[in-house]
């Protein structure tokens, strides 16, 4: 459709957003299906060619725990020369471990913000988890790399319901004190509204940890993703996780939209005139692809009305 979206800018908002892309990772870690080595790197490749600057390759967690990821140490060579950056998650000293012997430039941690999420995904108190993340950090800034700290159940918890804004505060600001360069704020559950969003956002400003360091990570359980990172533009942030195609279902919603959609993201951004440096249609080709390896649709909207696939 030429000329569309029709760009209308509001001087409001961040001239450029970097798109965090966490498809390889993220979107594919809950896939029941082995996905084969191969389609991931190709995978990666494309969204690298479609503009996409930073693209979460993978993680070096244990394979037993996350099975689909299990082909790290396979997958990461195959990404060599990419020009892109290529963050890996490390759950623990042994992950750094891994991720430094084959050259990663860069890590993410990925803490909690509710005891219960902690207990239910680490086996440790959200204070028991940041001591583990400490050393993590820790080494990986001596070693030269950026780190990334994820903060999962900053909106809500499925056990515990409404999170205080002050706790989320609280295990954010450790993680920033800790030395994390980038700190990427998690509604897991996609329970978040854009009054909330500003809420955390300001009290963080209180706090000292200044929005240049912030990131958000929306999913689109109750359909507010987009809202949602509208709010936090409005407040400066300028970085943005999302998932090519919609991949990454939500495992306390089964019946739901997972991450926020890279392609609705970036239709979003281009008609604010926000750059990218993303091109749509190479997008849009790229998950239309990795929906064909995984045999369904994709749930992108945006995805579903560009490839005519209603």
């Amino acid at each position: 459709m030429t000329g569309l979206p029709m760009t209308v800018p509001d001087p409001a908002l961040p001239a450029r957003v970097r798109i965090h892309e966490v498809g390889p990772r993220d979107g594919l870690q809950n896939e029941k299906t082995a996905v084969p080595t191969a389609v991931k790197a190709e995978f990666i490749r494309r969204l690298a060619a479609a503009g996409l600057s930073t693209v979460e390759a993978t993680s070096f967690v244990h394979p037993k725990w996350v099975p689909q990821l299990a082909d790290a140490e396979e997958l990461f060579p195959l990404l060599h020369g990419l020009p892109v950056r290529l963050p890996v998650l490390v759950p623990n000293e042994r992950g750094l471990d891994r991720a430094l012997a084959l050259g990663a430039r860069e890590v993410a941690v990925f803490a909690s913000a509710t005891e219960s999420f902690a207990k239910a995904n680490l086996n440790r108190t959200v204070d028991e988890a940041l001591a583990m993340f400490e050393p993590v950090v820790i080494r990986a800034i001596e070693a030269g790399l950026k780190v990334r700290g994820y903060l999962s159940m900053c909106f809500g918890d499925p056990w515990e319901g409404a999170v205080p804004v002050g706790q989320v505060v609280r295990v954010t600001k450790a993680l920033a004190d800790m030395g994390c360069d980038e700190l990427s704020l998690g509604d897991t559950i996609g329970v978040a509204t854009p009054g909330h969003v500003q809420r955390l956002l300001t009290e963080l400003d209180g706090a000292g940890v200044p929005v240049s360091r912030l990131a958000v990570h929306f999913h689109d359980t109750y359909g507010q993703a987009l809202s949602n990172t509208l709010a936090a533009l409005r407040h400066g942030v300028t970085t943005v996780d999302a998932s090519a195609g919609g991949l990454g279902g939500c495992p306390y919603a089964k019946s739901a939209t997972g991450n926020l959609a890279t392609e609705d993201l970036v239709w979003m951004l281009d008609g604010l005139g926000i750059e990218t440096g993303v091109d749509l249609a190479a997008l849009t080709a790229t998950s239309v692809w990795m929906a064909e390896q995984l045999g369904r649709p994709s749930p992108s909207r945006t995805v579903r009305a560009l490839s005519h696939k209603e």
